[in-house]
């Protein structure tokens, strides 16, 4: 089906280019008129916190909006300070004025906030609360926050700015990550050229991937209208659209230079082409849209929403490396060797017996030679570099990790340096009154006044304050400042203080304790953090199982996937183990330009393992079926591993080159969130494409044999079969290729060839 595609696109290549040009166009057309924006929602359906959420917007809806916070730092004198009271109450004034705002709290005249003035008089802060979604309160807020508090600033008061509309409408920026895409396809441009010594061939993956990430990312701002995307959904979207459209292309075109150079014509040379390494793109794509909507199982809408959002990216760059680049392919013909490099040598166009004397076949020769000294060896060094996951500590990204000089990041020290940290992260405590509670306002009060009191008496509780409840009187609402800041075990541990003393608390209040909840941001990102640790098994086992069977169909063994299984799990393990050296122990950490040590953001491992579960499976797809191929063909375990590698090594090399530039090149966002999936899924590739595939594969397939292929008799009755990337068809110890002697080529298909 594949080839036949292929041919069509090359014989009608102006069809199907037309028909990318108008999508494109189209889709950029409709998303800048009715695009939205991402917008981090960390909602957990099933947890307190989420239930304290519900409450809220049933009985108290001006309480739901989105938030920012407002601090104030005097440079001479107190707050209260005549002069300097003038200028806040100017400043409160202004805010008040602007749309959306619900009534502001003034420390200043009303006593229940009095708390909100650090103990020396200098810093004061107040919340602004809007009665909108983030999405809704307009990209220009920030500016008309910072227009509002220019009587303060005119009077030589500091003023910053932190909380969720500022983190959404204010991150960070710089001049070099703003062209992190831009990093890494200069270095994937160097990369091909190297690779495939033609500036034409070049051109073609690199076209194919800018293409797909066009339509994949206005694809995602219509979508971000009627959805709710986290911010790092494009980002990690145009990671993996870059890094995997340039290499499934890459693996296209390769394919088809090297049928041209075996005499193919160009139409049948592009149909080989997809009907091979076509095929490994489309599993190898699959594999990864697979693993990224088994994030599903986590029952986190946002991580669920990062995942399909990243699956969207990856159809779309697949769609358009099996439909897009063999037009492109079509139209250009023979001449996509044209600007040859004059000092390229084209070792994958070798054949086999010439193979075995390249330097990847050579090292594979001595790999497995000595597959008793070097699977150990490589083995430990996978598990040194795994070591420091020991003590991996989740937590959730905060203003206190945003880069120095950021409002945010100054508005979050600010209120450290008065009030302490767990001022950043106060926790809301919401439940229905009793239904007398309206009728005598007085005694309701008495009774808040009263739990306060028990509420204080808790350890790691710096203070309470009673909120601002809605006039009838309906439900209790109270926040409870912790000691500790929002990522400190002690914190989680109040949490869990409070959910337990909470019938204690209440008893003889009237309040049914079973329906008081904590929530607040901070519980909220707790339940998140939870959520996650729990249901990370249902993942590795959606994952590891899906990707077994997979696998056990394609190369009908029971060996080879779980050895892959194995091996991936050895790769993504050093990359957390990086991570964790990186970002809490704080390890050339400069080097990365991060400033100070950060807490691993829960979602990030998850996200890198179903990225990396998928992404490992291109090499491993491309490598196995390539030297089981020479398997089915010699019988010689040891001669289809050599050849394998040497066949395959220059492409693979390639390939993971430009992922580790793509991902390296989003090092550089200022945003350590972006930093540490950047860096981890670079470290992964790497890991993976070197001392995996170069080392572990050939001494550990030498060292196992035939037995590398062994599947039982019943087994390989009743599954399926699946090609991918085959060549011709081979017979060895009774053992039947797949796509083998029962099955007919088509009669204008050319014979398939190795890659």
């Amino acid at each position: 089906m594949l080839g036949r595609l292929g041919r069509f696109a090359a014989r009608h290549h102006w069809w199907f280019l037309t028909l990318w040009l108008l999508l494109a166009v189209t889709l950029g057309m409709v998303s800048n008129r009715a695009g939205g924006r991402p917008i981090d929602n960390f909602t957990i359906p099933g947890t307190e916190a989420q239930r304290a959420i519900d409450l809220l917007e049933q009985q108290f809806p001006a309480a739901t909006g989105t938030s920012a916070t407002v601090v104030f730092q005097t440079q001479a004198g107190k707050v209260t300070d005549p002069p300097n009271k003038q200028a806040i109450d100017q400043v409160l004034a202004n805010l008040q004025a602007l749309p959306n705002v619900a009534p502001l709290d003034n420390p200043l005249t009303d006593p229940v906030f009095a708390g909100n003035i650090s103990p020396d008089g200098t810093i004061l802060y107040t919340s602004v609360q809007f009665t909108v979604p983030a999405d809704q309160v307009g990209s220009g807020v920030v500016d008309q926050l910072e227009q509002a508090a220019q009587p303060a600033s005119a009077a030589g008061i500091e003023v910053e700015f932190g909380g969720a509309v500022v983190d959404i409408y204010n991150a960070p920026r710089s001049a070099i990550s703003e062209h992190a895409d831009d990093v890494g396809l200069a270095l994937a441009v160097i990369i091909l050229l190297i690779s495939l010594g033609s500036g034409v061939a070049m051109l073609l993956p690199i076209g194919t991937a800018l293409f797909s990430l066009g339509v994949a990312t206005s694809l995602i701002v219509i979508l971000e209208r009627s959805f709710e995307i986290g911010s790092i959904g494009p980002i990690l979207g145009t990671m993996l659209c870059l890094g995997v459209g340039i290499d499934y292309s890459l693996f296209v075109v390769s394919r088809y230079r090297q049928n041209l150079a075996e005499g193919m014509d160009t139409d049948d040379a592009v149909g080989n082409a997809l009907a091979t390494a076509g095929s490994a793109v489309l599993f190898a794509g699959l594999t990864v849209c697979l693993a990224m909507v088994a994030l599903g199982v986590m029952g986190i809408p946002y991580v669920r929403t990062l995942g399909l959002t990243a699956a969207l990216f990856v159809l779309v760059t697949m769609g358009a490396a099996l439909t897009l680049l063999p037009a492109m392919i079509g139209l250009l013909g023979r001449r996509v060797d044209s600007l040859r490099l004059p000092w390229h040598h084209r070792t994958q166009e070798l054949p086999a017996d010439q193979l075995s004397r390249t330097l990847s076949a050579r090292w594979a020769h001595e790999m497995a030679r000595r597959p008793w000294l070097f699977a150990p060896a490589s083995l430990v060094v996978l598990l040194v570099l795994t070591v420091p996951l020991l003590r991996i500590d989740l937590g959730f990204p905060t203003d206190a990790s945003a880069p120095a000089g950021t409002t945010q990041r100054k508005a979050y020290d600010l209120i450290t340096q008065g009030f302490g940290e767990g001022a950043n992260g106060p926790l809301l405590l919401v439940g229905p009154l009793p239904p007398n509670a309206s009728s005598d306002p007085q005694q309701t009060l008495t009774l808040v006044e009263g739990f306060v009191q028990k509420l204080e008496a808790i350890p790691d509780v710096a203070r309470v304050i009673p909120g601002s409840n809605p006039p009838d009187y309906t439900i209790l609402f109270i926040e409870v400042v912790p000691r500790s800041g929002p990522n400190a075990p002690e914190t989680k541990q109040l949490v869990e203080n409070l959910r337990a003393q909470m019938p204690q608390a209440l008893q003889g209040t009237g309040i049914d304790p079973d329906q008081v909840y904590i929530g607040g941001t901070t519980a909220e990102l707790i339940d998140l953090t939870n959520r996650i640790t729990e249901r990370m098994p249902y993942l590795f086992a959606v994952v590891l199982g899906g990707s077994f069977l997979l696998l056990m169909m394609v190369f009908r063994s029971l060996f080879v996937p779980f050895k892959a299984a194995v091996m991936n799990l050895l790769s993504i393990g050093a990359a957390y183990g990086v991570l964790v050296a990186v970002f809490e122990w704080g390890w050339g950490r400069g080097a990365i330009g991060l400033e100070e040590t950060v807490i691993i953001a829960a979602f990030v491992p998850v996200m890198m393992f179903a990225i990396l579960f998928g992404l490992s499976m291109d090499y491993e797809v491309f490598l196995l079926s390539r030297i089981r191929e020479e398997y089915l063909r010699s019988g010689d375990s040891h001669t289809s591993v050599v050849i394998g590698l040497a066949d395959t090594a220059r492409v693979i090399t390639s390939a993971a080159l430009i992922m580790i530039a793509v991902f390296l090149s989003f090092v550089t966002n200022p945003d350590p969130t972006v930093k540490m999936i950047g860096l981890g899924l670079a470290v992964a590739v790497f890991v993976d494409a070197t001392i995996v595939r170069m080392v572990l594969v050939p001494s550990t397939m030498e060292l196992m044999g035939k037995a590398n292929w062994w599947l039982p008799r019943w087994l390989d009755r009743i599954l399926p079969n699946i090609h991918v990337d085959e060549g011709r068809a081979a017979t060895t110890d009774g053992e039947r290729a797949p796509g083998g002697e029962d099955e007919e080529p088509e009669p204008d298909a050319p014979v398939p060839t190795p890659v």
